[in-house]
């Protein structure tokens, strides 16, 4: 098995778990009780971390594009997401 097959190996199974907890959180996040309004905040957390990490795979073009530098996008890609 060469590198591009496992890339793409990974690449398929983050996009199914990915995939799952959208689902997931999309569908239980409605409920009128306090645990769909915890899922609200696990939806919100879950969105900003996929943001970041988006932005972390962005090529220096795109950046530009974007008016960010890649140190800019570095320090932003790399925060938690519990931090604004």
């Amino acid at each position: 098995m060469n590198t591009d097959q496992c890339t793409d190996e990974s690449k398929n199974a983050f996009q199914r778990a990915t995939r799952f907890l959208d689902r997931f959180i999309n569908r239980y996040a409605e409920l009128n009780t306090g645990f769909g309004g915890a899922l609200d905040g696990l939806r919100h957390h879950y969105a900003v971390h996929r943001q970041r990490r988006a932005l972390l795979s962005l090529d220096t073009a795109m950046l530009k594009d974007l008016g960010i530098s890649r140190v800019d996008a570095l320090q932003e890609g790399h925060k938690p997401f519990w931090r604004p």
